[in-house]
């Protein structure tokens, strides 16, 4: 990393030093995630309130999402949220070229779920299995499932946003890593990154049951 005199490159010019930085952009991201945190609480309760008001329904339709894609999905975004933390390590190890494949084999991980997604949703595309007024599927017993539907692509939607957003985030500081602007004295980008991708793996945790393991 290059200094100019006693002042690192990496240093913006309204820090003292780099463990001021370094702890204001943590704190920065630790409010961002505090106003996703209360997002996806909003929502919760927003489930919580319809599966209260339709709980046969609800258990009924659940059936119908393939609980073998949510598996997978799962463990995909766990094994992506520890490589992940082994790239910030390998910087902090000052091995750039292991944190850099394993900044890729977490985009890869990404993709995956990503690929595992499209195809539950276009299943449900085919069966109509839709929300609100587009929903034509009639296999169902009980009334208004098309609640539930509502509902699943209302969360699983937001949260791919969020996978997308988070493997935007990560391919930049890949490339910036590529470059060598990382190192064991300056990586808190990658894991501020890396923060924001535990919490995208920790919203799936929470989705996987209340959606595919209800009955």
């Amino acid at each position: 990393m290059e200094h100019t005199g006693d002042h690192p490159k990496f240093l913006a010019h309204h820090f003292s030093e780099a463990s001021q930085q370094q702890e204001s952009a943590k704190l920065g991201m630790w409010i961002f995630l505090v106003t996703e945190v209360l997002l996806f609480s909003g929502l919760f309760v927003f489930y919580a309130i319809f599966r209260a008001w339709h709980p046969d329904m609800f258990i009924n339709a659940h059936v119908h999402l393939n609980v073998y894609l949510g598996t997978l999905n799962t463990f995909v975004l766990i094994t992506s949220s520890l490589t992940v933390a082994l790239a910030i390590r390998g910087l902090q190890l000052k091995k750039n070229k292991q944190a850099i494949w394993l900044l890729i084999m977490t985009l890869i991980f990404a993709a995956i779920f990503l690929v595992v997604k499209y195809f539950e949703y276009s299943h449900k595309f085919h069966l109509g299995q839709l929300p609100g007024k587009f929903y034509s599927f009639d296999g169902i017993v009980g009334t208004n499932p098309h609640v539930f539907f509502s509902v699943y692509f209302l969360l699983t939607g937001l949260h791919g946003v969020h996978v997308i957003a988070g493997m935007i985030v990560i391919g930049y500081v890949l490339l910036r890593t590529i470059k060598g602007h990382f190192s064991a004295e300056y990586y808190t980008p990658v894991e501020n990154a890396g923060l924001y991708w535990h919490l995208v793996d920790l919203v799936w945790i929470f989705l996987f049951p209340l959606l595919y393991l209800i009955g």
